[in-house]
């Protein structure tokens, strides 16, 4: 399996080298500079006309949209067990966990850190005091569930939505409330950053908070 990781730094990038060192994918990568909007290059958007990241060509294939690729790497390697079998109950809540990180906090932290693009340069504190409440509202419920029955998302047993959710427990670190201040969501984040394969995506990232 030929694999290559187009990626930035402390990005969505983040979840998908992490599973692909989880699941001793090899695998290149491949760094864009945002600073010099190389992935804005013409060369990349051919690759991802949306010019974002992460991008990962799998034997020849282009993959975007970091959940998509997530959902992909778990059913490729089967071995891991990351993702539950298809048609079971499991598989139903693995699928609502996954919609939740990316239909709910995805698009709550792109209003937060953007808060210009849904609503204009006049409402943007409105709109980023909105990306807040709904930030932490998403996190209260995930408390909620892994304090009544974790602890991981689908109970015992670990999947690719917790890998998503830990990034995105990640990208709260500087809010006025972090996820970490909710006990669940920081025993959570504690184990699963204990994993070797983080802290080695971390490493290569020279990510050096909230490890």
């Amino acid at each position: 399996m030929a694999a290559t990781l187009y990626y930035a730094p402390s990005t969505a990038a983040l979840v998908v080298h992490w599973l692909l060192i989880e699941l001793q994918v090899p695998h290149e990568l491949q760094a864009l500079d945002f600073d010099r909007h190389e992935q804005k290059s013409s060369e990349y958007l051919r690759l991802n006309p949306a010019g974002v990241v992460p991008t990962l060509v799998l034997d020849g294939e282009v993959l975007t949209e970091s959940t998509a690729i997530v959902l992909h790497l778990a059913d490729l390697h089967p071995q891991a067990q990351l993702a539950p079998a298809p048609g079971t109950v499991e598989r139903a809540r693995y699928y609502v966990w996954i919609c939740f990180c990316a239909n709910t906090l995805l698009p709550a932290y792109r209003a937060w850190f953007y808060p210009d693009e849904p609503a204009g340069e006049a409402a943007q504190v409105n709109a980023k005091a909105y990306a807040r409440e709904r930030i932490e509202s998403a996190w209260q419920r995930v408390a909620d569930h892994l304090q009544a029955g974790g602890p991981y998302l689908l109970g015992e047993h670990l999947s690719a939505a917790d890998f998503l959710l830990t990034m995105l427990m990640r990208w709260s670190r500087n809010m006025p409330r972090p996820s970490d201040e909710w006990p669940a969501l920081h025993a959570h984040a504690q184990r699963m950053k204990a994993r070797p394969a983080f802290q080695e995506a971390c490493r290569r990232e020279g990510i050096t908070d909230w490890l």
